[in-house]
């Protein structure tokens, strides 16, 4: 009897039954593509590039470059700011930390004209008068601005009537702020000067500013012809580098519109100042954060170190924009050297002091 052969049925096993057979075939055809694999199949990529750990590497990268402008913010304030007259400490009212407790800050800019300057009878080292005149609250909650015009005439020490900006010529920073508190009744805590020889370049760290105003032309320090800056902004929307918005805020007789007073500017400075806020609340601004926080200390001259200088900046970046107010002029008058300056009425006086201070 012949012997019958065996039966036999044949099955075919799924992928997921050879689990070690699939992984090595995995590896050896990676291999052969010359991709690198781990145990497991998957490249080390694209197993390291999980929810949470990018998560976690981009809070890493946020806290050190927040870490890193911080390190160069207080390297820059030590070593590159430049401290006011030493008589200025003297005449400052005594506050809390400006995150925390409410702070009024005197902003002052002269007229003095920047050291390369080529027009004919600069003054680029002597006496200046302040060019920008702006007191800021901020702090525990408050946001108030108030800008004084540079022609308001008042009682100065041993000069009689004069106009405001003119006590900055004949005492420094110490003698404005002397002058303005006795003047609005308020104390000043700390105060800003603007450094004109390095605003621009924390502007262009900041990768400018946008400004949206009127026309401008204005002839600066001479204008172009005698070694200056010519200003010439159309009406709208324009993006301003540091020299043009250092021109912008200087500018005082526009020649688009020789009707225009100090009143109109000191509010261009203010919207220059609301343009330099917001720009620094933009992504933009944060990825050039180290290259702000160096430039930001050189650009004033304060009496503020530089853990306080952060308190302030703080301060203004975490309230609201205030309104634009500005100390508005109720007539004129005629000084004794014959120029013609504001007068301000006591009613208006006590009604912008009362808003400023409940900002």
């Amino acid at each position: 009897m012949a012997e019958e052969t065996p039966q036999y049925t044949r099955y075919r096993a799924g992928r997921h039954l050879l689990p070690e057979r699939d992984a090595m075939a995995t590896r050896l055809a990676a291999r052969q593509r010359g991709v690198r694999l781990p145990y497991g199949g998957e490249p080390a990529w694209r197993r390291w590039l999980k929810p949470k750990r990018l998560l976690l590497a981009l809070v890493g990268f946020v806290a050190f470059w927040l870490l890193l402008s911080l390190v160069l913010f207080l390297i820059s304030s030590h070593f590159e700011r430049t401290a006011p007259p030493s008589d200025v400490s003297s005449v400052l009212a005594p506050a809390g930390f400006p995150l925390t407790s409410p702070n009024n800050i005197l902003v002052l800019g002269s007229d003095r004209r920047q050291k390369n300057s080529k027009e004919p009878g600069a003054n680029t080292s002597g006496p200046s008068r302040s060019d920008v005149i702006m007191l800021i609250r901020t702090g525990g909650g408050h946001a108030a601005r108030l800008s004084i015009p540079r022609d308001t005439v008042v009682e100065i020490p041993g000069h009689g009537l004069q106009k405001i900006n003119a006590a900055y010529a004949f005492g420094g920073p110490a003698l404005s702020i002397s002058v303005i508190e006795h003047y609005l009744g308020i104390p000043i805590n700390h105060i800003v000067e603007v450094n004109f020889e390095n605003f621009p370049a924390l502007i262009d760290a900041m990768g400018g500013v946008d400004y949206t105003g009127t026309c401008v032309i204005s002839n600066l320090d001479g204008g172009s012809a005698n070694g200056g800056y010519t200003l010439r902004l159309p009406t709208g929307t324009h993006h301003l580098d540091g020299r043009e918005a250092l021109a912008l805020a200087r500018t005082r007789e526009n020649l688009c519109d020789p009707r225009q007073t100090d009143i109109d500017r000191v509010k261009r400075q203010q919207r220059l100042f609301e343009s330099m806020k917001s720009r620094m609340l933009s992504f933009s601004s944060f990825i050039r954060l180290p290259w702000i926080a160096w430039n930001a200390p050189p650009a004033i001259i304060s009496d503020m170190s530089g853990t306080t200088l952060l308190g302030l900046f703080g301060a203004l970046a975490t309230t609201a924009t205030p309104p634009t107010r500005v100390l508005l002029p109720s007539g004129t008058t005629t000084l004794p050297d014959g120029e013609e300056g504001l007068t301000v009425s006591e009613a208006e006086k006590r009604a912008a002091v009362a808003r400023f201070m409940a900002g």
